[in-house]
């Protein structure tokens, strides 16, 4: 992405294509606050109607002529797409509008690389990056002559620049994969001390700026890093959660939020974190209901939780943030299950912010721990394994 002189936010221009499908968003609202999370600044938006991407140009000639001139006019420095482009098509773009285009899935591994914290979600979101770029080499060159061979040299006998930075890129794809592995056993090893102590686990999934980690907070009194804006945490965190109703303790753990076209290569990237919500007992699936748009969100978030093959685990769907409803929205009233993909789910209503609904919630989560594990089949586990994050795994 883009950097101005002065390390200031740098202005963008953010474009958005409507293909005809439900979720466009036609004031590019999610990617204003993409781009602002991941320190640019939209200072003008556009967006336009057709009925197929432009092989050249995403959004053809006319189009881009537009884009430019928009730029130009609001000095912005960078061009953000809101959808997916391919690589020869960020290469023509850039040739003729004159600036640097990115689109929506750069900009999501951009923000991960800002905010991966443990050594393992840096490996993961570096996985990803390196993935995406390894498509992209094709426009990261203008000069792909070939190299020079012989003895000494990089690369074999007339061996093409792209060729040899595909091959770097592919053989750090594999060290990285490798590393990946020795942090996966360990997490496996943890995962199985749960397991030998008959811990109820219990994950908190979501779309990214739903207020997981603020009712992370809330429940187990933990200090995880939480704030108003996307993507705010990566690194799962696992605390124990005490149900005085139900006499024991469970196993809470706040996973990485989900979002729209989330790329897949970081779904594969982060299998290891969000194998944490495929072997959980309960899903706490938090939504923000202040949101208008809380059931695209909602819709979201079960494709993501279908592609990593947990849609079968049970869930209760905490809907969060009431202290921002408008009273004509209030849903105090309504009923106390959800359809969700044509099934009843229970639900709760809560602000984790100001604590309201929190002793429902608990209330909620005891009557579900005691109905699956009877008191004398659950052992309290070791603070000392759950009270922490998990530690990173040695490079």
């Amino acid at each position: 992405m883009s950097e101005t002189k002065s390390n200031q936010a740098a202005p963008t221009l953010l474009v958005g294509v409507d293909f005809g499908l439900p979720h466009f968003d036609g004031e590019l609202q999610e990617l204003g606050l993409l781009a602002e999370s991941g320190g640019l600044k939209p200072v003008a938006r556009l967006t336009c109607k057709r009925k197929a991407p432009d092989p050249a140009l995403f959004v053809g000639s006319g189009k881009a002529d537009e884009i430019k001139e928009l730029a130009l006019m609001h000095g912005a420095v960078e061009v953000l797409f809101d959808q997916s482009l391919s690589p020869a098509q960020q290469r023509n773009l850039e040739r003729h509008i004159g600036l640097p285009v990115n689109d929506r899935t750069l900009l999501i591994l951009e923000i991960f690389g800002q905010r991966a914290r443990s050594h393992e979600g840096k490996l993961q979101v570096e996985l990803a990056r390196q993935q995406y770029l390894s498509t992209r080499l094709v426009r990261r060159w203008s000069h792909l002559e070939r190299q020079s061979g012989g003895i000494g040299m990089r690369g074999g006998p007339g061996e093409t620049q792209i060729e040899l930075d595909r091959r770097m890129i592919n053989d750090s794809i594999k060290r990285i994969k490798e590393r990946l592995v020795k942090v996966k056993k360990q997490r496996n090893t943890q995962r199985r001390q749960r397991e030998r102590r008959d811990t109820f686990n219990i994950s908190l999934v979501g779309y990214t700026n739903a207020g997981k980690s603020t009712l992370f907070n809330a429940l187990v009194k933990a200090r995880a890093y939480a704030a108003d804006q996307l993507f705010a945490t990566l690194d799962t965190t696992t605390r124990q959660l005490y149900l005085g109703e139900a006499g024991r303790s469970v196993s809470l753990s706040d996973t990485v939020g989900f979002i729209r076209d989330l790329p897949h290569g970081l779904v594969e990237a982060f299998q290891a974190t969000l194998q944490e919500a495929t072997e959980a007992d309960l899903l706490l699936h938090v939504v923000d209901a202040a949101n208008p748009d809380f059931p695209e969100q909602m819709a979201e978030v079960q494709k993501v939780l279908a592609e990593i093959g947990a849609e079968q685990v049970p869930q209760l769907l905490v809907f969060n943030k009431l202290d921002a409803l408008a009273a004509e929205r209030s849903p105090l009233q309504m009923q106390d299950f959800y359809e969700l993909d044509g099934e009843p789910v229970p639900r709760v209503f809560l602000s984790a912010r100001s604590g309201e609904g929190l002793p429902l919630l608990r209330s909620a989560l005891s009557d579900i721990v005691k109905a699956v594990l009877p008191l004398a089949e659950l052992t309290v586990p070791d603070p000392r394994d759950l009270d922490r994050e998990y530690p990173s795994a040695s490079p």
